[in-house]
């Protein structure tokens, strides 16, 4: 493989916070080992409260993970059918939400959002349903992916057209109403583009739930951007305490998935060798093998341990 062909891997972490409520009713699930050329996330923000809305986060994110795990390796021969799968997941876990319903009435009330990524040859691609959040940043940038199914886009454009003003519409007591999510009913509104993002070296992709709107964007972007030479895990753990240190009273949980793309160091066999290099390997091997054999003075056990 030629040095400066892009060749993505990922890195990947999650973090949750119960926030101000009483149970957590997050669900998350990822399937990404490490240098693995395939796989994808899912969140899912569980609503309903006493009728049971972390049940149904929880049906939701596996349903979809079954779905993926089962059928996901198929898309690597054929990703042109991968949205359908991801849609198809989403009508699963929908439809088990009803089932489910059905058998315990109770219970009826319950749904979640979603939102899930697929990761296939450099490729991400999503589907979600509701108010949870995708974003990239990319050189410094923050954008957010996909659509959000719920009053806030409206509310926004009533104070860009100068009916409302800024504040009013930050604070909007319908600001957070969803106009689409899975209830085991039809969905209304589904984002699910066909047409797949190349993802580039030291690309960051986010999901979370909405409990991660505490936090102002252009603070998601500058935590984004500092910390992205760190790995998945700092960078999760940041945005998390970020949401704590925001003191919301009422805060949301929030759960955050993050992914960050980065490009392998090139294998020895990919780096060129210089001509003098036999002699170079020769010494390394005697230096290796007095490493084992010990240094004057120190047993040789002692040795192997400080050159590990």
């Amino acid at each position: 493989m030629p040095v400066d062909t892009f060749d993505p891997r990922y890195d990947v972490a999650t973090a949750q916070s119960q926030g101000r409520r009483e149970r957590q009713e997050d669900a998350v699930a990822v399937s990404c080992p490490q240098g693995a050329e395939f796989g994808f996330a899912v969140v899912s923000d569980g609503m309903g409260g006493h009728a049971a809305g972390d049940l149904a986060s929880r049906i939701i994110v596996a349903e979809i993970f079954a779905e993926l795990t089962l059928r996901g390796r198929a898309a690597l021969a054929a990703p042109e059918d991968l949205s359908e799968l991801l849609k198809a997941s989403v009508e699963t876990a929908n439809a088990s939400l009803q089932a489910q319903i059905d058998a315990y009435p109770d219970q009826s009330g319950m749904g979640g959002t979603v939102v899930a990524t697929s990761l296939v040859d450099g490729g991400l691609q999503w589907v979600s349903v509701g108010d949870s959040l995708l974003y990239l940043l990319r050189d410094g940038m923050l954008k957010r992916l996909n659509d959000d199914h719920s009053m806030g886009p409206q509310i926004d454009l009533m104070a860009r057209n100068g009916m409302i003003d800024a504040e009013t519409a930050r604070t909007h007591p319908q600001r957070n109403c969803l106009t689409s999510a899975l209830t085991g009913k039809d969905i209304p509104e589904l984002d699910c583009p066909a047409r797949r993002l190349d993802l580039e070296d030291g690309d960051l992709v986010v999901l979370a739930s909405d409990g991660l709107q505490s936090v102002a964007e252009e603070d998601i972007a500058s935590i984004l951007d500092k910390a992205s030479h760190l790995e998945s895990r700092e960078i999760a753990t940041a945005l998390i305490d970020a949401v704590t240190d925001a003191g919301d009273p009422e805060q949301d949980n929030t759960s955050v998935v993050v992914i960050r793309v980065y490009q392998p160091e090139p294998r020895p066999e990919d780096v060129p060798v210089p001509m003098a290099a036999p002699a170079r390997q020769r010494r390394s091997i005697w230096a290796a093998l007095g490493g084992i054999f010990g240094r004057p003075g120190l047993p040789a056990t002692a040795t192997a341990k400080q050159e590990g």
